[in-house]
C-alpha cells in the first residue's frame, strides 16, 4: 500500500510489517520487522504491529491464534478478527501527509460485555541491532517516547542519529490508559564477548486494563487501569495519526495541528514556589477547567487552580502555587470536553536529599574494622560503579565546606586505603591489577577507584588521617594512568578497555590541572599526552561513530562520555556529531519521570537508570558549554529531574524510599510486561535474580534488598554541573530559566531564584554573561539589570 508519504506492507495475517516515509533518505522501516526477528532467533510475531491482546467477560483473546480477513477497500487496508460475541477490526487510512490507524471493538451480542482487557501492540522499531555496524543502529533504530494523556497520548519515535524525518504517533480520538513495553534480548556477558548485548522493546497501547489480577503497582495513582462496559451492539472506536516531524519542537507543532494543546511546564519546582504552566490552544478551543492532583498524607487531594487562568486567542496561562511533595498531576479540560494533563514532581529540598543521602551512606551503609569485610560500603561489588557512592560523600563535603563533617571523610579514607586498594590491586601495587571477574580483571573498574583518590586529594592535610594529600594525588595519577594507557597491560581485552572512553571525562580536567598546580609534572605530562592522543582518536573516529558502541552494540555510555570528552577538549566537529546522538537519546514527555536518556537493558523496560541516566545528562551539559546549543541545556535539565527521582524519598506514585535510601532503576512504562510487579517502581537490580539465567550469575546472593550498589557517581556529575550551575537563554526573544525560576520586577529587571541547592553561578552565554559567587558563599536569588547580573 502506497500514499503520497508513506508506503505499507503487511504479513498475511494484516501485521504492520513494514512501514517506510517517502522523504526518509534512508528508507528506514519505522516498525518492527518479522524478517529480523528470525535473523536474530526472536520469536515474537505475536508481538507485531497490530497483533492484540483482549479480555471480555473473563474469555482471553489473542489474535495470532484467530485468522483475520484482509481486504483492501479504496484507499484503505482492513483487517477483521471475528471472535466470540465481538469483532476486532484495524483500519489504515492515508490522507494527504499522514496514515490514520483505527481501531474498532464492536458487540455483536444483544448484551453489555465488560472488558477488561484491551492491549493492541504498536511495535515501532525500537531496536539495538546484533551487528557492529554502528550507522545502522542510528539510522534504523527508534528510541520511543511516550506522553500518556486521557485525550492527547502521542508517542516520538526519534531516529538515534537525530536525523530528521523521525515518526510521530498521536491519539485523534478513543482513550489510551497507558503504553507499555516488552523486551526481548540477548545478553553473552559471561561469555566475554563483546559487544555482548542486543534487544528490543515492543510497544503497547494499553486501552483497558493492562495489569493482570493482583499485578496493578498499588503506588500509581497518576495513570488509570479500568476497563470498561460495552453496550449491546455497541462500538468503541480509537484512532492514531502516523505523521513525520522534523525535531521535538515541530513534534508538537504538528500535534497542536491534530488538535493536541502544548502545555510548557517546569519539570521540578520547590514546595510552595509558584508553578507556571504555558498553553498554546488548538484553534476554536479554550480551557473550561484545570486541576492539580497529588497525594498528602496518603491521601489524594483534588484541588481546582483554574481561578487565576489567563487566556488570551489560543494562548493560556496558569499560575498557582505547588503545595504538597511529591509527583502531582494537572489536568486541563478543554470545552469540548477533551482532557489533556502533565506530570512534574514538587521536591522540598534538594539540599536536605543530598544531606540525608551521605549520611545515610556514612552511617548506614558503612561498615566498620570489625566487620565481615572490614571498612566497605553496602552493599558490596567487583565493580568500580560501586565506589560511586564514596565519591559522592567526599564531593558533598567539599561544596559544602562550611559544614564539613570530617568523621565521613575519614570513613571513606579508611574504605580507600584499607578495602579497595588491596581488593582491586595485589599487595596495593597499582601495577598489578586484581583479576576479580574469573580470568580477567575490568579496566572501567580504576576511573572510579582514581576519582576515590582524586576527591580525597582535595581535602587538607587536617582533615585526612592516614595519608597526606599529594600522596592520594600521586595515587590518583597512577591509577589513571593504568586506566588510559595500553603499555601498562599485557591482556588484549585490557588494552582495548584502555581505550574506551568511561566517566573520567567528568574530572579529567580537574586531575591534570591539580598535578600541574602541585609540581607532579612528569605524571601531568604523561597523563595529558594520553588524554589529549585518546580524544584526538574519539574526534578523528566520530565520522564512523566508533565511540557508539561498547561492550553493547549501541550505548549511551559509549557516545555519552564521547559528547562530554570532545566537548571540554574543544573538538567541535566530534561534539557536534556526539552531541546529536546525545541529544535523540534523551527523552521529552509530558511525564517528567519519561524524559530519562534512552536506556533499557537494566529492567528489561524502557526506565531511568540513575548512574548512565545521570552521567548522559552531565554529558549533555558540557555539550551545551561548549555549543551552545538551547535545545541542549533544555535536554540535560529534563534528563537531570528524571534522574533525582531514583532518590526522592517523598515520592508517592512509585516504590516508597526510606529517608537517605535510593534506588538506581525506575521502570518508567506501564505495563513492564516482562515484569509486572516493576511496572512504575523503582527497585534495585537484584531482583531480577528470581528470573533465573544470566541474572542468578550476576545476582549470586540472591535479592539483597538494596536499592543498588552501582550509584553516586551521577549525583557527584550533578553536584558539578546543575548542583551549582543556573543557566538563562532565549527562545523567539522571550528570556527562559534552567534550574530555576524566572521573576519580572516592576523596574523591567528579573529576579532569578535558582533550584541548585549549592547555587553559586549563573551564566548567560548569549550575552557572555557569568557570574560566580565569592568563594565560599553561595547566591540563591540574583538580579538581571541592562544585561548584567547583580546579587542582591
Amino acid at each position: 500500500m502506497k500514499t503520497s508519504q508513506f508506503a505499507l506492507s503487511f504479513n498475511q495475517r494484516g501485521a504492520l510489517s513494514r512501514l517506510t516515509m517517502k522523504d526518509d533518505p534512508y528508507q528506514t522501516n519505522w516498525v518492527i520487522d518479522p524478517d529480523y526477528l528470525r535473523q536474530a532467533g526472536y520469536h515474537d510475531d505475536d508481538k507485531l504491529f497490530g497483533e492484540f491482546n483482549l479480555t471480555v467477560d473473563h474469555q482471553s483473546f489473542s489474535s495470532i491464534r484467530f485468522r483475520p480477513t484482509v481486504e483492501r477497500q479504496e484507499a484503505a487496508v482492513a483487517v477483521t478478527f471475528v471472535l466470540d460475541q465481538v469483532t476486532v477490526r484495524l483500519t489504515y487510512l492515508p490522507t494527504a501527509d499522514t496514515l490514520d490507524w483505527t481501531i474498532e471493538l464492536m458487540n455483536r451480542s444483544t448484551r453489555p460485555l465488560i472488558v477488561d482487557q484491551f492491549a493492541v501492540w504498536a511495535s515501532l522499531a525500537y531496536v539495538m541491532f546484533r551487528d557492529k555496524h554502528v550507522i545502522r543502529n542510528m539510522r534504523d533504530s527508534v528510541a520511543v517516547f511516550p506522553s500518556v494523556s486521557p485525550d492527547f497520548t502521542k508517542l516520538a519515535a526519534v531516529r538515534r542519529s537525530s536525523e530528521a524525518p523521525h515518526l510521530g504517533v498521536y491519539q485523534i480520538s478513543g482513550r489510551t490508559l497507558s503504553v507499555g513495553t516488552y523486551c526481548e534480548y540477548t545478553n553473552l556477558f559471561f561469555e566475554n564477548v563483546s559487544p555482548s548485548l542486543d534487544g528490543m522493546l515492543f510497544h503497547q497501547f494499553i486501552l483497558a486494563g493492562g495489569y493482570g489480577a493482583g499485578q496493578k503497582p498499588q503506588s500509581d495513582w497518576l495513570y488509570s487501569s479500568d476497563g470498561f462496559t460495552l453496550a449491546p451492539r455497541g462500538r468503541k472506536a480509537w484512532t492514531y495519526r502516523f505523521c513525520g516531524f522534523a525535531d521535538r519542537r515541530d513534534f508538537y507543532t504538528r500535534g497542536l495541528s491534530f488538535g493536541h494543546p502544548i502545555i510548557r511546564f517546569q519539570p521540578m519546582v520547590k514546595e510552595n514556589d509558584r508553578l507556571s504552566l504555558a498553553v498554546t490552544l488548538p484553534k476554536d478551543t479554550a480551557i473550561k477547567q484545570a486541576s492539580v492532583d497529588y497525594k498528602s498524607d496518603g491521601r489524594l487531594v483534588t484541588e481546582d487552580v483554574g481561578h487565576d487562568l489567563q487566556q488570551h486567542d489560543n494562548a493560556a496561562r496558569l499560575v498557582f502555587p505547588a503545595q504538597g511533595r511529591g509527583e502531582h498531576r494537572v489536568t486541563i479540560t478543554l470545552n469540548d470536553g477533551k482532557k489533556g494533563s502533565v506530570i512534574f514532581n514538587v521536591v522540598s529540598s534538594l539540599h536536605r536529599m543530598l544531606d540525608e543521602r551521605v549520611d545515610y551512606i556514612a552511617d548506614t551503609l558503612y561498615q566498620g574494622a570489625d566487620a565481615d569485610v572490614p571498612y566497605s560500603f553496602i552493599p558490596l561489588s567487583n565493580q568500580g560503579e560501586s565506589l560511586g557512592k564514596l565519591s559522592l560523600v567526599l564531593q558533598k563535603n567539599l561544596f559544602d565546606k562550611e559544614r564539613l563533617k570530617v568523621e565521613q571523610v575519614r570513613r571513606v579514607e579508611l574504605s580507600a586505603v584499607n578495602y579497595i586498594r588491596p581488593k582491586w590491586f595485589i599487595n596495593g601495587d597499582f601495577r598489578k591489577p586484581r583479576k576479580l571477574y574469573g580470568n580477567f580483571y575490568r579496566v572501567m573498574d580504576f576511573e572510579y577507584i582514581g576519582h576515590v583518590f582524586f576527591l580525597l586529594s582535595q581535602f587538607d592535610n587536617a582533615v585526612l588521617k592516614l595519608h597526606r594529600a599529594d600522596d592520594y594525588l600521586k595515587w590518583a595519577a597512577d591509577i589513571f594512568n593504568l586506566r588510559v594507557n595500553p603499555d601498562l597491560h599485557d591482556d588484549p581485552r585490557a588494552q582495548e578497555e584502555t581505550q574506551m572512553l568511561g566517566i573520567f571525562f567528568l574530572y579529567i580536567n580537574d586531575l591534570l590541572a591539580e598535578l600541574k598546580k602541585r609540581g607532579l609534572t612528569e605524571k601531568y605530562k604523561t597523563i595529558e599526552k594520553i588524554w589529549r592522543r585518546m580524544t584526538d582518536k574519539v574526534n578523528r573516529e566520530s565520522v564512523v561513530y566508533q565511540a557508539a558502541m561498547t561492550e553493547h552494540y549501541y550505548d549511551n555510555a559509549g557516545f555519552g562520555p564521547a559528547a562530554g570528552a570532545l566537548s571540554n577538549t574543544g573538538h567541535t566537529d566530534g561534539a557536534l556529531r556526539y552531541g546529536r546522538l546525545l541529544e535523540a537519546n534523551i527523552g521529552f514527555s509530558n511525564d517528567f519521570r519519561a524524559q530519562a536518556p534512552d536506556r533499557w537493558w537494566e529492567a528489561l523496560s524502557y526506565m531511568m537508570h540513575a548512574l548512565w541516566g545521570g552521567v548522559a545528562s552531565a554529558a549533555m551539559l558540557q555539550v551545551y558549554d561548549f555549543l551552545k546549543n538551547p535545545a541542549y541545556l533544555e535536554a540535560a535539565y529534563r534528563s537531570t529531574v528524571a534522574m533525582l527521582y531514583c532518590y526522592d524519598t517523598q515520592a508517592t506514585a512509585t516504590s516508597k524510599l526510606e529517608k537517605g535510601a535510593a534506588a538506581s532503576t525506575y521502570s518508567i512504562a506501564g505495563p513492564n510486561i516482562n515484569r509486572p510487579d516493576l511496572s512504575r517502581q523503582r527497585f534495585g537490580q537484584s531482583v531480577f535474580a528470581t528470573d533465573g539465567g544470566i541474572f542468578s550469575r550476576l545476582f549470586p546472593e540472591g535479592d539483597t534488598g538494596h536499592a543498588d550498589w552501582d550509584m553516586g557517581e551521577e549525583l557527584v556529575a550533578y553536584l558539578n554541573g546543575f548542583g551549582h550551575k543556573t543557566y538563562l537563554y532565549t527562545r523567539d526573544g522571550v528570556l527562559n530559566v534552567v534550574n530555576g525560576r524566572l521573576e519580572t520586577n516592576s523596574d523591567g529587571s528579573y529576579s532569578i531564584y535558582s533550584f541548585a541547592p549549592y547555587p553559586n553561578e549563573y551564566i548567560f552565554a548569549e550575552k557572555n554573561l557569568h557570574y560566580v559567587a565569592p568563594e565560599g558563599s553561595f547566591t540563591p536569588v540574583i538580579k538581571l539589570i541592562d544585561h548584567q547580573f547583580v546579587s542582591e
